[in-house]
């Protein structure tokens, strides 16, 4: 794997005039086989929610450490597509039970004045809620859970790819308990899916056993970044 690059979520991403933030998302079309990394998504270092979509393009470099390097200046990210859509929804016990993603972005008013006590609404609310993908076939791979055949296995880390076509080659896994954790890299041909629920946790499937994940022989992950 030394020809190839590793994206390893929660890495340290530097623009033009310094750091600008960390990898939330690689972006893949899996569409394509194999998939395509097609966008980042970066998360700046100044405050939560305001993640934005980094086009492959834009990266100049992945130093042995995992750090990225990408080809712009800070006012230059803030101009990039934002990867979270902030919405307005009107004051609401049922929000905690629902979520961002079942509320319609339509802000809230009222003329009516003359409400008291129990009428009272809840407090209008901001929510920022992740956006859409730019393609439909478009997956977005971030730290979730990892299944086996047999059942969960540790937890993604990134994916690998070609860097000359921006093949992905590899996901990689943490794979084991607290005391005895490594770092495997799964070849894409044994992932069978990646659900993008809105009622469930997102999870990665392979196709391997427990014991087959833990046969994989361990591979060095930067992790300068945590």
């Amino acid at each position: 794997m030394a020809d190839e690059t590793q994206f390893t979520i929660g890495a340290r991403v530097h623009g033009q005039d310094g750091v600008t933030g960390r990898l939330i998302w690689v972006v893949a079309d899996r569409a394509r086989n194999p998939w395509i990394i097609t966008q980042l998504v970066v998360e700046p270092t100044h405050r939560t929610g305001l993640g934005r979509f980094v086009p492959l393009n834009l990266v100049t470099g992945v130093d042995a450490g995992g750090d990225i390097t990408i080809s712009c200046t800070a006012d230059q990210f803030e101009q990039l597509e934002s990867a979270e859509e902030t919405q307005y929804v009107p004051g609401s016990g049922a929000y905690p039970l629902f979520g961002p993603t079942q509320f319609l972005a339509a802000p809230y008013y009222t003329s009516d004045v003359s409400i008291a006590g129990d009428e009272v609404p809840f407090t209008a609310a901001t929510v920022t809620a992740d956006a859409p993908l730019p393609n439909e076939a478009d997956v977005a791979v971030h730290a979730v859970p990892v299944e086996a055949t047999d059942g969960r296995i540790g937890e993604v880390e990134g994916l690998v790819i070609d860097p000359a076509t921006h093949q992905v080659t590899h996901v990689l896994l943490r794979e084991g308990h607290l005391w005895g954790r490594k770092d495997v890299a799964v070849p894409l041909s044994a992932v069978r899916d990646f659900d993008r629920a809105d009622t469930e946790p997102d999870v990665l499937r392979v196709s391997l056993t427990k014991q087959e994940v833990g046969d994989l022989p361990e591979v060095p992950v930067g992790r300068a970044r945590r």
